[in-house]
This record gives structure tokens, C-alpha cells and sequence, in this order.
């Protein structure tokens, strides 16, 4: 990851904690130090498969556009959906498997959207660039999509989340 794609992610998280008066809890890092690094690479790769899908279906359909901007939980479906399976830390008492939470994973996920939305913003910067609404729209997207992970990654409820959202408004 970047220097400036870990700045990004450190500035939201400040941000978040000045919001809420307190510090970010963080999921037990210890949880998956067992992943051979082949799995926990396919386990990102499967999340990039995820954010370019989600992006390009966005891109093509315009299906989640409001008039203040897209919403991430709508874009992403899948992608946040598959963060909180890697975050899952109870299953049901009748589950087959036991949780297997995978934070270190989600860490990974979150070091690969900060830096697309670095790239994103460099590609801005190119005055030559031909594209460039959709370049903010994905740069707009992506945001959005790092502020959920966040919330899903410290277990942020909805109160939590309403307050972060009421102070960006």
C-alpha cells in the first residue's frame, strides 16, 4: 500500500473517532494468523473481483444514482456482504462450520481501495484526462464503499453510523 493510500485511511478513521468522542474498537488481529498467504491472497483477489464487477455494473447502468450521489451499500451489495462474512466472528448453534473471522483480510481489502481511490484521484489531476465524469463517480463510489468497510471493520451499530453520517452532511 501506498504512503498516501495509508494516510487516507488513517485521516477517516481520525475523523471517526473525533465524530464519536472515542476510539475505534479493532477486530482481534490474531484471529486469522493461521492463513497460509495463498489462501488470504485468493480471499482478496475474490474481493477485487467483487469491487470491479460492482464498479463496471454501476458505471454501465447508472441503476443506483440519486441526486446526492450514489450510495455505497447499494453499489457494493456484495462486496459488503462478503466483508462481513470475513468478519464473522458467531454462527448459529446448528452451523456446520465455526466462525472463521478473517479482519487481517479485510485489512488487505481496505489497503486495495484506498489506493484505487489514490489512483483515482491522480487520473483526476491529469488535465488531459477525456473521462473524467466517471472518473468522479467511481472516485465517489469508492469513497463511500472505504467509510463502510471502516464501519463494518470497528463494528460500528447504526447509531454510530446515523451520528458519522449526520456530521458529513
Amino acid at each position: 500500500m501506498s504512503e498516501r493510500a495509508a494516510t487516507l485511511l488513517q485521516g477517516r478513521r481520525e475523523n471517526m473517532e473525533r465524530a464519536l468522542g472515542r476510539t475505534l474498537a479493532t477486530p482481534e488481529e490474531g484471529a486469522d494468523d493461521s492463513i497460509p498467504d495463498e489462501t488470504r491472497s485468493y480471499l482478496l483477489g475474490e474481493a477485487q473481483d467483487l469491487y470491479w464487477n460492482e464498479i463496471e455494473w454501476e458505471l454501465i447502468t447508472d441503476e443506483e444514482a440519486r441526486d446526492a450521489g450514489t450510495l455505497a451499500e447499494l453499489t457494493f451489495p456484495g462486496m459488503l456482504a462478503y466483508v462481513r462474512g470475513l468478519l464473522l466472528s458467531e454462527v448459529m448453534p446448528d452451523s456446520l462450520s465455526p466462525a472463521s473471522p478473517r479482519p487481517q483480510v479485510v485489512s488487505d481489502v481496505l489497503d486495495f481501495v484506498a489506493t484505487r481511490l489514490v489512483v483515482l484521484q491522480d487520473e483526476l489531476s491529469d488535465p488531459d484526462k477525456s473521462d473524467r465524469e466517471r472518473l468522479q463517480a467511481e472516485m465517489e463510489m469508492t469513497g463511500g464503499l472505504i467509510d463502510r468497510v471502516l464501519y463494518l471493520y470497528h463494528g460500528l451499530d447504526e447509531q454510530d453510523i446515523e451520528r458519522l453520517e449526520q456530521v458529513e452532511a
